[in-house]
C-alpha cells in the first residue's frame, strides 16, 4: 500500500514547491545545532546562548506579518525566491561573527530573510494545489519538509563533531540551491497570489487580527508550540550535556522523528479527514505535551526514544492541522497575511520558548521544565478544545 496515495492529482507547481523546500531543508543544520556552538564554540553561558535562539525568533516575529502583506501584493514565488538566495548569503557570514553583540546581529539579518520563506511558501502551496486540494498540499510540503529533515541533522551531528564552520556553509549551499531551483520555475497552474496586485484593493496587513477565530487560534496554539520548540535548544543541553549524550546521538533523534513523519503522516490525516478541526488539534496538542512532559522521568536510551515518538505523534497531527485551519478561515485574496500571522506565531514561541526552557532547566533543573512543558500543553489542548468551527480538519 502506497502512505502517499493522497498527494495524486497535485498539479506540477505543488511538485516544484516541495521540491525546493526538501533541497532547502535537507541543509537544516544551524539551529538545531546553535545552542552547541555559541556554547562549545564561542563559550557564551547557556542562558546567552539560548537568548541567540529568541534573537533568532523575533526576526521570524517581525518578518512574518510583513512577509504575508508582500505576498499577496508581489506574489509568493517572488518572496520564496529572494529569501532563499538571501538568507543563504547570510548565513555564510554568521561564522565571521565573535562578539556576542556581532552574532546576536548576523542571527537577527538571517532570521529576518530566512523566516520570510515560511509565509510564502504555505501561501504558494495552498494557492497552486487550488480549491479541494489546500489540505494535500500542505501534506506534500510537510513531507519534503521532514525527508530533508531526516537528512539534514544526521548530517549536521557529524559536521558538529569536525567543524561547526562547514556545517554553517552546508546550511547556506543549500538555501541558495532551492532559491535558484525556484528561478528556473515556470508556472504552470492557476496565478499566483499577487500576479494582478493592481485590481487588488489595498488591505491593511493588521486587518486579519479582527477575525477572532484567527485571534483565538493563535492565542490557543502559542504555548504547545513554546513546549515543541524545547528540541532546539533545552532538550539539546539535558541529553549531551547532563545525560551525557553524544551530539550524534541527539541528530539520530531528529531522524527518528522525521523517518515516522515520512511514513505516518500523510495516511495518519487521511484518516482523520473528517475530524473537526478543534479535536485533531487539541489531540495533537495533548500528544505534544505528553512526549515532552515525559522527558521529566526519562534518562535510559530507550526511554528518550519513546518520549520523541509521542511528541511526534503529536507533531502529525498538530502541524499540518493548523495550516489546513488558518487555510480554511483565510478569505480570498487575503491568505498571505493570515499565513503571516500564523508564522509569526512560531516566531512567538520560537523567541520565547528555547530561552524560557533553558532559563527553566539552568535554575529549576530538569524536572520543573518538563513538568511545566506538561502544563502549557495542557493550557493548548483545553483552548484548541474550544476552538471555533472553520471546517473539517483534512489535513491531508
Amino acid at each position: 500500500m502506497n502512505p502517499w496515495r493522497g498527494l495524486k492529482g497535485l498539479p506540477a507547481d505543488a511538485w516544484i514547491i516541495s521540491a525546493a523546500t526538501l533541497v532547502n531543508r535537507s541543509g537544516t543544520m544551524v539551529l538545531i545545532f546553535l545552542v552547541l556552538y555559541l556554547t562549545g564554540s564561542l563559550g557564551f553561558a547557556p542562558e546567552v546562548a539560548a537568548l541567540g535562539v529568541t534573537i533568532y525568533g523575533i526576526g521570524a516575529i517581525i518578518a512574518g506579518p510583513i512577509t504575508g502583506a508582500l505576498c499577496d501584493r508581489f506574489g509568493p514565488r517572488a518572496v520564496m525566491q529572494w529569501s532563499l538566495i538571501s538568507s543563504g548569503i547570510a548565513l555564510s557570514l554568521v561564522p565571521l561573527a565573535r562578539g556576542v553583540t556581532a552574532v546576536f546581529a548576523a542571527l537577527f539579518v538571517w532570521s529576518l530573510l530566512a523566516e520570510a520563506f515560511r509565509p510564502a511558501c504555505m501561501a504558494a502551496i495552498t494557492e497552486v494545489a487550488g480549491p479541494g486540494q489546500s489540505r494535500a498540499g500542505i501534506a506534500l510540503v510537510r513531507l519534503a519538509i521532514n525527508v530533508g529533515m531526516s537528512i539534514g541533522p544526521a548530517v549536521g551531528g557529524l559536521l558538529a563533531t569536525v567543524s561547526f564552520t562547514a556545517l554553517f556553509l552546508a546550511d547556506a549551499a543549500t538555501s541558495v540551491a532551492a532559491g535558484i531551483l525556484l528561478l528556473l520555475w515556470k508556472p504552470h497552474a492557476v496565478a499566483t497570489v499577487g500576479e494582478d496586485a493592481s485590481s487588488t484593493p489595498y488591505v491593511s496587513r493588521w486587518q486579519a487580527l479582527a477575525d477572532r477565530r484567527l485571534i483565538w487560534f493563535l492565542a490557543a496554539f502559542t504555548p504547545v508550540l513554546m513546549v515543541f520548540f524545547q528540541h532546539e535548544a533545552a532538550t539539546a543541553l539535558y541529553l549531551v550535556r547532563d545525560l551525557g549524550y553524544s551530539e550524534s546521538f541527539y541528530g539520530l533523534l531528529f531522524t527518528i522523528n522525521t523517518g515516522i513523519i515520512i511514513l505516518l503522516e500523510v495516511p495518519l490525516n487521511l484518516s482523520m479527514s473528517h475530524w473537526q478541526h478543534r479535536a485533531a488539534l487539541a489531540l495533537g496538542a495533548a500528544l505534544v505535551a505528553l512526549g515532552f512532559g515525559a522527558l521529566a522521568g526519562a534518562a535510559s536510551l530507550p526511554a528518550i526514544i519513546g518520549t520523541v515518538v509521542i511528541w511526534t505523534f503529536g507533531e502529525m497531527i498538530l502541524l499540518p492541522g493548523s495550516g489546513a485551519y488558518v487555510a480554511d478561515i483565510a478569505p480570498a485574496g487575503r491568505r498571505g497575511q493570515y499565513m503571516g500571522f500564523y508564522t509569526m506565531t512560531f516566531g512567538v514561541a520560537f523567541a520565547v520558548g528555547p530561552w524560557l526552557g533553558t532559563l527553566v532547566l539552568e535554575r529549576a533543573g530538569a524536572r520543573a521544565l518538563w513538568l511545566g512543558c506538561l502544563a502549557a500543553g495542557a493550557v493548548s489542548t483545553l483552548m484548541l478544545m474550544r476552538l471555533p468551527r472553520g471546517g473539517i480538519s483534512q489535513s491531508a
